[in-house]
């Protein structure tokens, strides 16, 4: 791989006809493989943990001009004490920093757990990935991408002319494109710790990061699929991916920013994990999913697209884009596929959810938003790995609401 040659991406269709070009950032061959092997030190002493203990490179990341805060409602008219009382106990013991429900336009219930409030920027992990397809649909409403269809290779020029040039917009979002999967790596040589941790990280994965199987056909989690929105959306729109997500959905949304990891100093923020926001945003991601892509009465997101997050790819029922499906019912969500032998250990899920439509985000440490169209209900549970006993149970807490409100 040679650091020095600069990308240049491009957009093909008249409203998005701003070429990027990455400035130099004076950064050597050597300087970025010792950023590098810096981080895979810092990555490789948190045995058995996950993540580095710091990202070192975060810059801000605006949000809306005016934050508008949600409605309230009162929790008693919608739920009992008891389930309320419930829904708190297990996210207390299961070391959440934020339990947050929203039901028919209006929070009704917030919790912060230890030092978190309503202003802590909490580490998104793989919360970042749903953000990352709100992003693409945003710019396919604004015209930037004509097509989940597209090929990826429209402005990822450097896979025309290669196997790679068959890899659709739909197929990295599905995490179907034919990509290596995750998996457990150790060597400071392994393209997937290289993918994560280089300061020229979008370079790894353009490049150098393996095609494995067929697009379209085989479900693999990667957080390369992720990481490859940010160079897609500066490619598209010409703007950087952070500006991005300020301008077509922190600003919408009257949503609080927060900070985002930058590989480098003037490079490429990662788009499949890494930033830094308030447990309200992620909260808004989930209520515009829920409310078909609406927003106070504004299209944000085609009916099209959300019927698109929500369809199943190939291999996994369980899958969307960006979501988990709760239907049909599986008594073992593996992030990673279908098998739960491969890399992550999964989601114990003990009993089918009380309602066939419900969706959600599950991040890395159990992170998730469950979403209930036909209830118009959030549920949203931030914070780091739960205990291993009793161990996470993905129907608790929309059981106990959905629960409640059958009764």
């Amino acid at each position: 791989m040679t650091l020095k040659r600069l990308l240049m991406g491009g957009c093909l269709i008249a409203s998005a006809c701003a070429t990027h070009v990455e400035p130099a950032t004076g950064l050597s061959d050597e300087a970025a493989e010792a950023i590098y092997l810096q981080r895979f030190d810092a990555l490789r002493d948190r045995t058995g943990a996950s993540g580095l203990p710091a990202y070192d490179n975060l810059k801000p990341m605006a949000g809306a001009a005016e934050f508008e805060p949600f409605a309230r409602a009162s929790a008693e008219t919608v739920f009992s004490p008891d389930t309320l009382e419930a829904a708190t106990a297990y996210a207390a013991e299961n070391n959440s920093s934020s339990l947050i429900v929203w039901k028919d336009g209006a929070i009704v219930s917030e919790t912060y757990f230890g030092d978190v409030d309503a202003d802590t920027l909490l580490v998104s992990k793989s919360l970042a990935k749903p953000l990352s397809v709100v992003a693409v649909g945003r710019a396919l409403q604004e015209g930037y991408i004509t097509s989940l269809d597209q090929p990826m290779a429209d402005f990822i020029h450097e896979w025309q002319g290669t196997p790679k040039e068959t890899i659709r917009i739909r197929d990295v979002l599905g995490m179907h494109s034919g990509l290596l999967p995750q998996a457990a790596a150790f060597e400071a040589d392994n393209v997937l710790n290289r993918a994560y941790l280089h300061p020229y990280h979008e370079r790894v994965i353009i490049e150098d990061y393996p095609m494995v199987a067929e697009p379209g056909e085989v479900y693999a989690y990667s957080n390369a699929n992720g990481d490859l929105i940010a160079p897609l959306i500066e490619r598209a729109t010409g703007m950087g991916y952070a500006d991005w997500l300020t301008q077509a959905v922190f600003e919408p949304l009257g949503a609080k920013g927060g900070e985002i990891w930058f590989n480098r100093d003037g490079g490429v923020p990662h788009s499949g994990c890494c930033a830094m926001l308030p447990a309200d945003t992620y909260l808004r991601l989930a209520v515009l999913l829920v409310q078909n892509g609406e927003w106070e009465g504004e299209a944000l997101l085609s009916p099209e697209f959300i019927a698109d997050i929500k369809a199943p790819g190939p291999g996994f029922p369980n899958a969307g884009m960006g979501v988990y499906l709760g239907t049909p019912y599986s008594p073992f969500l593996n992030p990673s596929g279908p098998n739960p032998e491969t890399y992550l250990s999964g989601t114990p899920q003990s009993e089918p959810f009380l309602r066939d439509d419900v969706f959600f985000f599950d991040g890395n440490s159990n992170q998730v938003a469950y979403m209930v169209p036909s209830e118009n209900l959030v549920i949203l549970r931030t914070g780091a790995w739960p205990p291993e006993e009793p161990g996470w149970d993905n129907a608790v807490l929309p059981n106990l609401f959905l629960g409640d409100l059958q009764d």
